[in-house]
């Protein structure tokens, strides 16, 4: 059990899933930390920010010196399967091993049968390390990978596994946040991680020679995330309070935000309010609502309170007038701006 920042509340327990993907990290760094390395590593998922630091981590684990001569790194879909084979079967130079790092390389969605049928009989003396945005779990290159070397998907974080990981970013300097503000933050900020690190920094510099950090701090250095804003004018438009929903609205125009993406945001988030408005009908709990729409848990939530305050027609009606005012406004029959102006309008008329 651990206790929160402001000693005050309990955070609950994680779910199985993520029981399971502190399992799968704690052996990764298990093989960093002995040096038994797999021959190949596949880091995929959502989340930028700790496929990006498991990949420095495993780069550094193998070279704790900066081996650059027995280091290569690959990116993008033109990286070609011979290239790579051909290096694995260099010997390293004065090393145990040669490491290969590609990333977003297409090859865990399309068939590459020549790398896959190679993984699997590859030297000792070569390690692969495959970074992607998505893999597909049937194909022979995730096969491959699993049933030779090691695979990690590193999703984006729930609510719990982001307060733990704030308050330890802010204990390493020396400072204190509540967890209604850690909380705060998020609501703020977003669950982006490289983002939170980025406003985090900017906090650290802010609050110099302070010991808390505060809500106003927050409010005074932090950027505001547009799907922040997009949350609010949909509580403003469930209200029907029309002068707050355009207040947000010129509020990200001033952002410079296009009038565009903005509807087609709001359209994305009717949307989801629509699917998870079908789920809650059919029975659906928190976490599988979120394993479907692909939300955080702490975000279906958001969505499942929202969804109670329309029905599914009025969702279904919001959707089309949607659609139809943006291919108005992308075959110049009407203002951008003024597109955006009427769809809130008409949705926030009592």
């Amino acid at each position: 059990m651990y206790t929160v920042f402001d000693g005050a509340a309990v955070l609950p327990a994680p779910e199985k899933s993520r029981v399971e993907d502190v399992r799968q990290v704690k052996t990764l760094n298990e093989h960093m930390k002995t040096g038994q390395f797999k021959r190949s590593y596949l880091l995929y998922g959502e989340e930028a920010y700790l496929k990006k630091q498991y990949k420095e981590k495993l780069t550094k684990a193998m070279f704790p010196d900066g081996d650059t001569v027995n280091y290569a790194y690959f990116e993008g879909k033109g990286t070609e399967p011979s290239k790579l084979i051909d290096l694995a079967e260099t010997m390293p130079f004065f090393a145990e091993r040669r490491l290969i790092v590609v990333e977003n390389s297409g090859f865990f969605k399309s068939s590459c049968p020549e790398l896959a049928d190679y993984i699997r009989q590859m030297p000792d003396t070569a390690c692969f390390l495959f970074v992607e945005e998505e893999a597909d779990k049937r194909g022979k290159m995730f096969k491959a990978v699993k049933e030779t070397g090691y695979v990690l998907e590193l999703k984006r974080q729930d609510e719990k596994t982001l307060l733990l990981w704030i308050a330890r970013q802010v204990k390493g300097e020396q400072k204190q946040i509540k967890e209604s503000t850690a909380r705060y933050l998020l609501e703020r900020v977003g669950t982006d991680m490289e983002n939170l690190e980025k406003e985090l920094e900017k906090l650290f510099g802010y609050t110099l020679g302070e010991t808390e950090i505060t809500v106003s701090d927050i409010d005074a250095i932090c950027s505001v995330q547009i799907e922040n804003k997009i949350f609010k004018m949909i509580e403003a438009a469930a209200a029907k309070r029309q002068k707050e929903m355009l207040d947000y609205y010129y509020d990200l125009l001033t952002l410079k935000e296009p009038p565009l993406k903005i509807l087609s945001l709001l359209s994305r988030q009717f949307r989801l309010l629509l699917e998870t408005k079908e789920l809650v009908k059919e029975g659906r709990d928190r976490s599988q609502i979120a394993k479907v729409t692909k939300q955080p848990p702490f975000a279906a939530e958001k969505c499942i309170r929202q969804c109670r305050e329309f029905s599914a027609a009025q969702l279904k009606g919001i959707l089309s007038e949607a659609a139809e005012l943006e291919e108005m406004a992308k075959t110049g029959r009407l203002d951008q701006q003024i597109s955006v102006e009427l769809f809130i309008v008409k949705n926030t008329t009592a």
